[in-house]
């Protein structure tokens, strides 16, 4: 007899798990599985590499790419033919629970640790040494990959000219799941709150410090920060909220 596969980790279901072309003709959905949600999630949002993933999911290195390849093509189809998408069955398990085809309903964000594994990722908005003070403006982002609560790697990213409403995207697109900066606006918080990037405003100084604060829990913050003048018509006249240093009396 042929050896049962192995079934899938993953780590939840999604919370979302149909999406629909906006246009009024009838077409057979594709079913995207669990697993290859799961595989999508890991590889293109979070940015883990296949044999982190693999690890991930309880998986070997080339079932990931096997299942990845799969993904691609049928999110491809979505768009190139405007099909609906469905997510759901698969052979999976989440987070430790027991084995079934299609998967159980459950599990809180899963917590499974690996070696090398990248268990948080930084952004602070930046200049030259500094966390730069609009949210809005920022020309750079500092990101920093924490592992065991260390940093292991930290690069310096261009926004290329992205504002309010597309850096939350920015951000997640590079798998950030946590931003420090200086004063933000109310849109760009919601923003980042649909994103699940956890906030840390209103704070100043050295970047790098503010890091370092952060992950021994010492890192002053406000969480009600706020710029007042956010709304109205930035960037048109002369003021300019990163050189007057934003946090210290319109934002808060």
């Amino acid at each position: 007899m042929p050896r049962p596969a192995r079934s899938r980790r993953i780590c939840a279901e999604p919370q979302v798990k149909a999406f629909s072309p906006d246009s009024p003709v009838c077409r057979e959905p594709i079913l995207l599985t669990l697993d290859e949600y799961e595989v999508i999630r890991l590889v293109d949002l979070q940015q883990r590499t296949h044999e982190q993933c693999a690890a991930q999911m309880d998986i070997s290195r080339s079932t990931v790419q096997e299942i990845y390849e799969s993904a691609r093509r049928k999110l491809a189809a979505c768009l190139v033919h405007g099909k609906p998408l469905r997510i759901g069955g698969g052979n999976c398990r989440i987070c430790g629970g027991q084995e079934r085809q299609g998967c159980i309903p459950a599990c809180s964000k899963c917590e499974h640790k690996y070696k090398g594994e990248v268990t948080m990722k930084i952004a602070v908005t930046y200049e030259n040494g500094m966390i730069f003070q609009h949210f809005g403006h920022t020309a750079q982002f500092k990101l920093y990959d924490v592992s065991d609560g260390k940093i292991v790697r930290a690069e310096v990213v261009d926004t290329n000219g992205s504002g309010h409403g597309a850096l939350a995207g920015f951000l997640m697109q590079r798998g950030v799941d946590t931003l420090i900066c200086g004063g933000i606006g109310g849109g760009a918080q919601a923003a980042l709150a649909e994103a699940g990037i956890k906030l840390y405003g209103g704070v100043s100084g050295e970047a790098d410090a503010a890091v370092a604060a952060l992950l021994v829990g010492n890192l002053g913050y406000d969480p009600n920060v706020h710029c007042d003048h956010h709304d109205h018509e930035h960037g048109e006249g002369d003021h300019n909220c990163g050189d007057h240093g934003c946090g210290h009396h319109n934002c808060h």
